[in-house]
């Protein structure tokens, strides 16, 4: 195992992957930097992209109240990729930061070649309905 798949098999949302899903995976992933301050994704905007957090945080906001602070192994971008609509937060980095980035169609392939993966993501989704709204059942 190489050091990226190695570093992929550290990810919450790739930690139940064998080595074979892990290079996968490694082929459809870009890694890149990001200095503090710089705005992934804008509320209301399409979304095109699926970020994970390898280092650093981001800081997430709904009409300017910020709303979350993610982390190393957190991951966003999800919902504007499984639904097609506009992005539902504004998502900034507050620290420099190193991220894995899918487009929309490796992370399509992702989801549909990894039940795990996928099972990880709509799990991660309910959680984050539930944190918005308390009453939903």
């Amino acid at each position: 195992m190489d050091d990226k798949a190695r570093m992929l098999s550290r990810v919450p949302l790739f930690e139940r992957l064998n080595g074979r899903a892990l290079s996968h995976v490694e082929r459809l992933v870009d890694e890149i930097d990001m200095p503090a301050g710089r705005a992934l994704t804008r509320e209301g905007l399409s979304g095109r992209e699926f970020f994970i957090i390898l280092d650093g945080n981001v800081s997430v906001s709904r009409g300017g109240e910020t709303v979350a602070t993610l982390g190393p192994g957190d991951f966003f971008g999800e919902i504007a990729l499984l639904d097609g609509g506009p992005r539902t937060a504004t998502a900034t980095t507050s620290t420099p930061c190193r991220l894995l980035v899918l487009a929309h169609r490796e992370f399509d392939s992702l989801l549909a070649e990894h039940v795990e993966v996928r099972a990880a993501v709509l799990e991660a989704l309910a959680q984050r309905v539930r944190r918005l709204d308390p009453s939903a059942e």
